[in-house]
């Protein structure tokens, strides 16, 4: 992980030779980046049922799926999945894995102040907890650990990615917008899809921290998007964290059902993108459970 001997470090600094420093790592982690061609149709048949084609081709919709059902063989698809959008809520999960890191470390105590903190930031959104979470974890720390040779969450070489500079509590709270695009809370799908196949595979922070994350990222307390889309469902069980903001409405979900696992990230800047991620929810469970072409 990025490190710096001074914690007051300027993060200018850090921006100036970010590229470099990225551009000598190894890939870190998981990164589907390879579309696997009949997914990706699929997926493209499912955007044009919904009647997005218009919003795709001018990158107001993006979508990346990870099937994950065969371990040994996952497949990935993912259309606009190097387009940064603002993102709303779903950079809270930056907080929590910055947060857990510092746990691991020690910095950090796990206490049920911060275990109730951590979950109403994620399952309801709250928005004063996120300040909270924010300002205890630190917003160099949740650069570091984004920019980090272990995750890479945020990379230059594939257009940004996740990023959090700024809390949720009101015009007192700005950071540092990210380098590239100048977004306070953004991301990529590609980025959200690593995020949660490192959930799955117990690769964020170390296996036991990454159990914990899993039950704060369980259990979705908000109805709507990939969740409302994917009610009805017996057995299912989805670790998911959602946000929207005006026009823009964005979802990210690791999904296990009757032996199968996937994960699905939505990014849209549309009126009406909290309907689509629902009916898209639907549609990629269907693609990756039920799909005759299996």
């Amino acid at each position: 992980m990025l490190r710096s001997t001074d914690d007051n470090r300027n993060m200018i600094g850090l921006f100036a030779v970010l590229p470099l420093i990225v551009a000598s790592f190894p890939e870190a982690g998981p990164s589907p980046v390879a579309n696997d061609n009949q997914l990706e149709f699929q997926l493209r048949q499912l955007l044009a049922r919904l009647n997005v084609e218009s919003q795709v081709k001018h990158q107001h919709v993006a979508v990346s799926l990870v099937d994950l059902t065969d371990a040994e063989a996952p497949r990935y698809a993912g259309i606009n999945d190097q387009v940064m959008m603002y993102a709303a809520s779903v950079p809270k999960i930056a907080i929590l894995l910055a947060g857990f890191e510092e746990i691991r470390a020690g910095r950090l105590k796990y206490t049920p102040a911060v275990r109730d903190t951590f979950t109403r930031m994620v399952r309801y959104s709250s928005n004063a907890d996120a300040s909270k979470a924010a300002q205890l974890v630190g917003f160099e720390r949740i650069a570091q650990t984004l920019t980090s040779p272990k995750y890479r969450l945020y990379d230059p070489l594939k257009n940004g990615g996740l990023w959090l500079g700024k809390a949720y509590g009101g015009s007192g709270d700005y950071w540092q917008a990210d380098p590239l695009h100048h977004l306070s809370h953004g991301a990529t799908t590609l980025q959200l899809a690593r995020f949660f196949t490192m959930l799955a595979e117990d690769k964020l922070v170390d296996p036991e921290q990454c159990h914990v994350m899993k039950e704060v990222l369980s259990r979705p307390g908000i109805n709507h998007k990939f969740v409302k889309g994917l009610s009805g469902i017996p057995g299912i069980t989805i670790y998911r964290k959602s946000g929207s903001w005006r026009d823009w409405h964005a979802d990210a979900a690791l999904v296990e059902w009757n032996g199968h696992r996937y994960v699905l990230a939505a990014l849209t800047e549309d009126p009406d993108g909290g309907k689509l991620l629902e009916k898209l929810a639907a549609g990629a469970h269907e693609i990756v459970c039920h799909s005759a072409s299996r």
